[in-house]
């Protein structure tokens, strides 16, 4: 997993409540076997007409959004389904981060296991990062893992809470198999006992 210490981004609004997994990638997509390629299909129904052209009025489908990796959204975000195709896709279309007010469980648990950073903050926090990234000015934020911050280009700052393990895994890029493997040696050391036991029990 890629580490995460420090990033700074284009900011997209996306300020409403309850936004499900089956909105952030529909049931359709899941047929797929690898854990890339589901960027594009990334808010498909909000994002494409039934005759596949884009809607126009959808917020990443609007230019000055373009190349955006930090996401404003409302409270509950990833709630629904536990499909971890919802931080898949959302790391492959390339959100680093997302901001809201609170998360669901199970989706801010798998987004932590795949290098996408949930930053809770509170609701009028929230709601001001929202509407600067609505403004015509263009804004940059920026989310300090080190220092558990969140700073724009415009004066906002905001600190924000982690688990200090999820935290030290994303700074040091540690996902469940790099987690594993810190402990290499001794397994390693428990597999040749293991081996040693059974030869030992066939004489």
């Amino acid at each position: 997993m890629q580490k995460f210490t420090k990033h700074t981004g284009l900011t997209v609004p996306l300020y409403q409540p309850n936004i499900d997994t089956d909105q952030i990638i529909p049931k359709q997509f899941l047929k797929r076997i690898e854990r890339t390629g589901y960027g594009e299909f990334l808010f498909y129904d909000w994002r494409f007409n039934s005759d596949g052209s884009l809607v126009a009025d959808f917020v990443l489908n609007d230019e000055k959004y373009k190349g955006a990796s930090v996401l404003v959204a409302g409270a509950n975000f990833g709630c629904g389904s536990s499909r971890e195709h919802a931080p898949w896709s959302l790391t492959d279309y390339g959100f680093q981060a997302v901001i809201a007010p609170s998360f669901a469980d199970i989706f801010y648990n798998n987004s932590l296991k795949n290098g996408l950073l949930p930053v809770a903050l509170s609701e009028t926090e929230v709601a001001e990062l929202a509407r600067r990234a609505a403004a015509p000015a263009v804004c940059q934020i920026t989310v300090d893992l080190e220092n558990k911050t969140v700073t724009d280009n415009a004066g906002f700052t905001a600190t924000f809470e982690i688990d200090e393990f999820r935290r030290d895994c994303l700074l040091n890029g540690y996902d469940d198999i790099g987690l594993t493997l810190l402990h290499e040696d001794k397994i390693a050391a428990y597999e040749q006992r293991q081996r040693r036991g059974i030869t030992a029990f066939q004489i």
